[in-house]
């Protein structure tokens, strides 16, 4: 029981961090500003169910993908590693990548975006992406499996109320609290990051040492 709420914290952790649905909240407060809190919520929820169907098609077809193109899931890792620690990074410097300026004209096409760009890329991007593939291959069992498609359903859940309750959250955590918040999931990120990174590379220097 101890291990498998030791792993529910890791796959909790690590697909909350890299979804970032704090990060998510300009984007989308800027597109669902103009229009009724109803469709606003109608926004939020297609994109979570959208981003969540994504996680649940990369996570069944993972195996496929790695058989059909070769790839080892070590490779994944270190590469996974690379991607989480520039995101951290990015995160704990105050930047992120994946907020834009929406002009007016743009909140015409309000359905559209919450297909694109809010849950595929922003929302279950290439990190979320890795993150899936990396954590389904280290599932052996059926309760680690049971687990980690549980954080799928959690993270979305709680993404989605992320979301609908953007502007009360906005106003108070304030600006500060923000960045504050962005700086802790930034320095939590990368640490996840070292550990991918360096878990994945150590199958490499064996086999180069054996050499």
């Amino acid at each position: 029981m101890k291990d498998h709420f030791g792993y529910f914290l890791l796959v909790f952790t690590s697909l909350f961090t890299i979804v970032n649905p704090i990060g998510c909240i300009p984007t989308y407060s800027a597109y669902t500003e103009s229009v009724k809190r109803i469709q606003a919520i109608r926004v939020a929820r297609t994109a979570v169910l959208t981003a969540f169907a994504a996680m649940i098609l990369f996570a069944l077809t993972g195996k496929l993908v790695f058989n059909f193109f070769n790839i080892s899931v070590d490779g994944l890792r270190v590469v996974g590693g690379v991607l989480f620690f520039l995101t951290g990074y990015d995160l704990l410097k105050g930047r992120n990548s994946r907020i834009k300026t929406v002009s007016h004209a743009e909140t015409s096409e309000i359905q559209e975006f919450a297909v694109t760009p809010l849950a595929i890329p922003m929302i279950c991007g290439p990190g979320t992406i890795t993150v899936t593939i990396v954590l389904i291959q280290e599932a052996h069992s059926f309760a680690q499996r049971a687990i980690l498609f549980g954080c799928f359903a959690l993270v979305s859940l709680a993404t989605y109320f992320i979301l609908v309750a953007s502007k009360p959250l906005l106003k108070f955590m304030g600006k500060s609290g923000s960045k504050v918040f962005f700086r802790l999931m930034g320095l939590i990120l990368m640490m996840i990051a070292v550990e991918y990174f360096f878990k994945g590379l150590t199958p490499y220097i064996h086999k180069m040492l054996k050499i």
